[in-house]
């Protein structure tokens, strides 16, 4: 069993110590989350409002979308997207007489993660609507508010306060997510936690030690969405 002082010597952020690889890890990881996090925000707001909008054939589309994406793993999702993705790009390039591409890790790992985020997101910020109380939405039209008006000064403060447990969750679960981006190769917190147990053989240590930094983020994260969701609901009374 190694020793406190050798533990932390392999810890060390400092060569030969690997701390310095799973900090930089950590980093990828909150950057990839956050980027993923972002677009899926973005795809789902269109969903959401695709889903509401009436129009029979955009609701079957999103419909398929959000059901196949929620039904499948995230593993068998992010390689297939992945390795597919960049197979049909290749392709249509082909197509027009340009030559095949390599895409980047990085824009691959959050355009992979976004799209599944998004799915999830459609759902959320779509109940978050739902629960608007439409009397409101109706004074609005009644005072000539346009739906570009409507959306910035009714339905955008409304949906927040009811969307940020949801938001909340999806970023906790887009964190951990992270980590099966390492099945295509980029490095990350799970897979520089992984390279750095391999060439020390402490796979406790190093296995521990991401769990330590992974716990970190999701309390750091609890109490940032606490402080928003106590903002924005400022002025409401509390549930009992």
């Amino acid at each position: 069993m190694s020793s406190p002082s050798s533990i932390l010597d392999m810890l060390s952020i400092s060569p030969p110590g690997w701390g310095g690889v799973l900090i930089t890890g950590a980093f990828a990881t909150l950057f990839i989350s956050f980027g993923a996090y972002l677009f899926g925000m973005v795809l789902g707001l269109f969903g959401a409002l695709g889903k509401l909008s009436g129009f029979a054939p955009l609701q079957y589309a999103l419909n398929v979308y959000t059901t196949i994406v929620r039904a499948v793993p995230e593993l068998i999702l992010i390689v297939s997207l992945y390795y597919a993705g960049t197979d049909g790009l290749n392709r249509i390039l082909a197509m027009a007489g340009l030559g095949p591409v390599e895409v980047n890790g990085l824009v691959a790992a959050i355009a992979v993660l976004g799209f599944v985020q998004g799915a999830y997101m459609t759902e959320v910020l779509r109940g978050a609507i739902l629960a608007i109380p439409v009397g409101q939405l109706e004074a609005a039209k009644s005072f000539g508010m346009r739906p570009g008006l409507r959306f910035r000064r009714i339905v955008l403060p409304a949906l927040i306060p009811n969307a940020l447990p949801g938001f909340a969750n999806l970023w906790m679960s887009v964190i951990k997510d992270s980590a099966l981006i390492a099945v295509v190769g980029y490095q990350e917190l799970a897979l520089a936690a992984r390279v750095a147990a391999s060439n020390t053989k402490q796979y406790m240590v190093f296995f521990l030690a991401a769990a330590a930094l992974y716990l970190v983020i999701t309390i750091l994260s609890n109490l940032l969405f606490s402080a928003l969701e106590a903002y924005f609901r400022r002025g409401q009374r509390p549930v009992a």
